[in-house]
């Protein structure tokens, strides 16, 4: 390899392995049922909740295995590059941007640990807890319409190999 490719060529993207995963879970996160028929606000709100809802089941379940512990982390940095963009998009500036993707981490973290936890004790209203406490829903949703898809997601996930976890062949 020349000096010259060296200095000027294109650096290896080493999110490019989660980059498809990336885009799925935002897909999944989108599908209208969860907001028409499982009550979750289609705001911004509501939207940025099914994501980090979507994304904890998938970072949970890539946990199970080696050979996904180094994607997840590329996933998570791919959730920050992604909420990076949005926020400056949304007009935020260069000096809060910083600060605002080290809360919006703080929050994944947050429902992350609060939704293995639910999963791993298998107690649907613990799940609906969370989810309660997480998700923007419309008033007078029932939490347990959220959970029960939510879990049967999870389940259906756990079902899925590694490779394919990874190649992005999740959900319907």
């Amino acid at each position: 390899m020349s000096i010259l490719t060296k200095l000027f060529g294109r650096k290896q993207d080493d999110r490019a392995v989660a980059r498809p995963l990336w885009h799925r879970t935002v897909e999944i996160a989108r599908e209208k049922e969860w907001y028409k028929s499982c009550g979750v606000a289609d705001s911004v709100a509501g939207r940025f909740d099914m994501i980090t809802l979507i994304l904890s089941i998938v970072l949970i379940r890539m946990e199970r295995d080696a050979e996904l512990i180094e994607p997840s982390v590329r996933l998570t940095e791919l959730f920050v590059e992604d909420m990076d963009g949005q926020l400056r998009e949304s007009g935020v500036g260069d000096v809060i941007v910083g600060k605002r993707v080290g809360q919006l981490m703080s929050v994944l973290g947050g429902r992350l640990g609060a939704y293995r936890e639910a999963l791993a004790a298998r107690d649907e209203a613990m799940m609906a807890d969370a989810i309660s406490r997480n998700v923007t829903l419309h008033d007078g949703t029932d939490p347990l319409l959220l959970t029960r898809r939510v879990r049967a997601f999870a389940a259906g996930l756990d079902l899925v190999p590694a490779f394919r976890v990874l190649d992005a062949e999740i959900g319907k």
